[in-house]
């Protein structure tokens, strides 16, 4: 199995090496920084450089970069991929890209489909990488076809060896709709609430719940600020919703009424337990 890898952060970096762990497979990386590209070849994370050669043997293409790098790359790429080779995007967005995909899919002969691996941790770049940040995690798809059992098959078994432990398939329509909420309103609701200046004397006064709360405020300001503007309609719509509710619950305390706050706060908890199971 012969993997290319465009983009060797986190996301890229960690699948280089998980890939490397499985015998027989060859790993090709690109990078925009050449020093990362080199530092990721010393390390063993790539065989060699994903060039104008080496993606025409590559079996499956993942393209770990930003939205926007992302489709640059493939334009500039689709011309070099040999037809019938799977293009897996990496990113937390999925409309612009898997529109640009598909129709250079199309055009140029080879099988792209949207992706979202479901698994990441608050350090950024090849440095924070590691092999087994996919191990048992859930990888999304986007296909052209929704019904292709052929294909899901396909990649499968193409993202088994970086240790995934799940497919799951949906639209791009839905995934970004839904990532709003699980991923993206999480990011900001976090980094909101650590802007507190009660935040310095957490120590001492804090347990799970703080830790719980703060942990994803430590994020990659550029990554997320891309995100977060791709995916803008969606995130306004589920921060509309959640500054409607935090309002009823200050405007519960504002007037007195434990009845109310009670009321709130039984909602939510069984809201919890509803979605949850």
């Amino acid at each position: 199995m012969t993997i290319g890898i465009a983009g060797l952060g986190l996301i890229g970096g960690s699948l280089a090496k998980a890939y490397k762990r499985s015998e027989g497979v060859t790993v090709y990386g690109f990078d925009a920084s050449r020093q990362i590209e080199d530092i990721a070849k010393i390390s063993g994370a790539i065989d060699d450089e994903l060039n104008a050669e080496t993606i025409k043997s590559c079996d499956c293409i993942l393209i770990a970069l930003y939205p926007q790098a992302a489709a640059d790359y493939l334009r500039s790429a689709a011309p070099l991929i040999e037809a019938g080779t799977l293009v897996l995007d990496c990113c937390g967005t999925k409309r612009m890209i898997c529109r640009t995909g598909f129709n250079l899919a199309r055009e140029y002969g080879f099988t792209f489909v949207g992706g979202h691996p479901m698994a990441g941790t608050h350090r950024a770049g090849f440095a924070g990488s590691r092999a087994d940040l996919f191990d048992g995690a859930c990888m999304v798809v986007v296909p052209d076809k929704y019904d292709d059992i052929a294909l899901l098959e396909r990649i499968k078994r193409l993202i088994t060896p970086a240790g995934f432990g799940q497919l799951s398939v949906t639209t791009a329509e839905n995934h970004d709709r839904v990532i709003a909420f699980t991923s993206q309103m999480a990011h900001v609701v976090s980094n909101a609430y650590i802007k507190s200046p009660t935040a310095g004397s957490h120590k001492g006064f804090s347990a799970g719940s703080y830790r719980d709360l703060t942990r994803v405020a430590w994020l990659d300001p550029d990554m997320w600020t891309a995100l977060f503007i791709e995916n803008r309609d969606n995130l306004i719509s589920e921060l509309d919703i959640f500054i409607d509710a935090m309002s009823r619950y200050r405007a519960a305390l504002a007037s007195c009424d434990p009845a109310l706050l009670r009321q709130l706060l039984d909602e939510g908890r069984m809201r919890k337990e509803e979605v949850d199971g």
